[in-house]
């Protein structure tokens, strides 16, 4: 009786376990799906996007963001403009794992005042 008590117990761990990892891979799903959506921008907008552009129609076309990877796409660009808001986007084109391309977009006075593309470090 003591060896099926001890086999229930181990089976349940393993059951809580699996069930555990299994929440934990779709929470991680969720978050890189939740980060793509709003760190992707097309490649087109970025050529399109011309200096002197009005802000709230560049940023029509643009994801918000806002996500835990802002951080370390700010890291290796160019210096930003003085006075301006910047934003960053990672390129929805498809490239090589590792060599991914950072769009920042800077906004002062409610027009784009540069626009910079460079590799993800």
């Amino acid at each position: 009786m003591a060896q099926r008590k001890g086999c229930l117990i181990g089976c349940a761990v393993a059951l809580v376990l699996g069930v555990g990892l299994l929440v934990l891979l779709v929470f991680g799903m969720g978050k890189v799906l939740d980060m793509a959506d709003k760190t992707l921008a097309d490649p087109a907008v970025y050529e399109a996007a011309k200096i002197g552009d009005p802000e709230s129609e560049l940023r029509g076309k643009l994801p918000s963001g806002e996500s835990f990877v802002k951080s370390a796409l700010e890291e290796g660009g160019p210096a930003e403009p003085e006075g301006s808001v910047c934003a960053w986007y990672l390129s929805s084109d498809e490239s090589e794992i590792g060599k991914e391309t950072v769009l920042r977009f800077c906004f002062k006075d409610g027009k784009l005042a540069e626009k910079a593309s460079y590799p993800m470090k």
